[in-house]
């Protein structure tokens, strides 16, 4: 196969050798990879929100964890901030895709901030979910790495009721009220493997533990992890494009490397290979995090055939279509023909 990269995407054309048994050096390419729904939602509601105001316009937190996407949106005037109390009073704030807890919202409120709110659909929905279960009264044990931004704006919609249970070696220090009346919710980037570890060692101390009605762990997690796993049997090294804080990016390493990858490694970009990686390799699998410009991509994949990996088989297992429209307080000030 032959790649030709465009200036932000990356075309692939069929060639023989499909199991690179002559030798031939190969690259797999995983499908789907990269920007998510609500990725690719959150970043064009800083960049519209930019276009709509003006800069500066504040963003809390990184908007998504890559440092590429942070940099190029801060070199059109986004002023990223930890927290909402060093956000100018009167002045706009766009909410990251992890989404955050009704406390901020409130501070928010009290500095008279022009709020945008990017958090994903999906982490909205396990938000409710919380919400829900808590006026239920339940216990809620919510999967998931502590202090990670999603994590922390879940819990604050329902602190007295939410533990975080940070893998399946937190579950013996687990305490409910009522065992009968526990659910699991789970923070929606995790690996699924590792997630039901959790589940199932969370069931064997609590064997009445509902699940939650619909599925947590985010479509696109998933269908990356598919991907992976579909192709890490034929690699010798997997490259996964992502940033170190990038929890989606970090369990597609170590996936990879469950299903069978003899090597994988994470880099931001392809300036952060190690050449001594390909010693020896013939098969090198490319993949991305949900958080991840195709660009990206496209330079590592560059890189790689520079050094003789030119033949690349796109590996599909889903095809995504899902989209999510702009937050409704952006586009009720955007101009008509702005919306998407």
């Amino acid at each position: 196969m032959s790649v030709s990269p465009g200036p932000d995407t990356t075309t692939v054309e069929n060639a023989g050798d499909p199991d690179g048994a002559d030798g031939t050096r190969r690259v797999l390419l995983a499908k789907p990879r990269g920007y998510c729904a609500g990725v690719d939602r959150a970043v064009i509601a800083v960049e519209k929100a930019l276009e709509t105001y003006g800069p500066p316009v504040y963003v809390r937190k990184e908007i998504v964890h890559n440092r590429h996407v942070v940099t190029t949106l801060a070199d059109r005037g986004a002023v990223f901030v930890e927290e909402t109390d060093e956000v100018p009073e009167g002045a706009t704030v766009v909410f990251s895709a992890h989404g955050v807890s009704p406390q901020v919202h409130s501070q928010a409120r009290e500095r008279e901030l022009r709020t945008i709110d990017a958090t994903c659909p999906l982490v909205t929905k396990v938000h409710q979910e919380a919400k829900r279960f808590a006026r239920d009264d339940y216990d809620i044990l919510l999967i998931g790495h502590e202090g990670h931004e999603e994590v922390e704006g879940t819990s604050g919609e329902a602190p007295q009721n939410i533990q975080v249970v940070d893998g399946p070696g937190a579950v013996d220090s687990v305490e409910v009220r009522d065992p009968e009346k526990v659910i699991w919710l789970s923070q929606t980037t995790l690996s699924v493997d590792e997630t039901m570890q959790t589940v199932a060692a969370l069931r064997e101390r609590f064997p009445a533990i509902s699940d939650p009605p619909s599925d947590d762990i985010c479509y696109a997690t998933q269908n990356r992890q598919v991907a992976v796993k579909a192709m890490a049997p034929q690699c010798d090294l997997v490259v996964v494009v992502g940033s170190k804080n990038s929890s989606n990016s970090v369990r597609l390493v170590e996936v990879a490397l469950q299903a069978g990858a003899r090597d994988s490694h994470l880099v931001d970009h392809a300036g952060e290979i190690d050449e001594r990686w390909l010693e020896g390799v013939t098969t090198v699998g490319v993949t991305s995090g949900a958080s991840v410009p195709e660009i990206l991509v496209g330079d590592v994949l560059h890189w790689l055939a520079d050094r003789g990996y030119a033949e690349v088989e796109e590996i599909t297992t889903a095809n995504e279509k899902l989209t999510f429209s702009l937050p409704r307080e952006l586009k009720r000030d955007m101009k008509p023909d702005a919306v998407r």
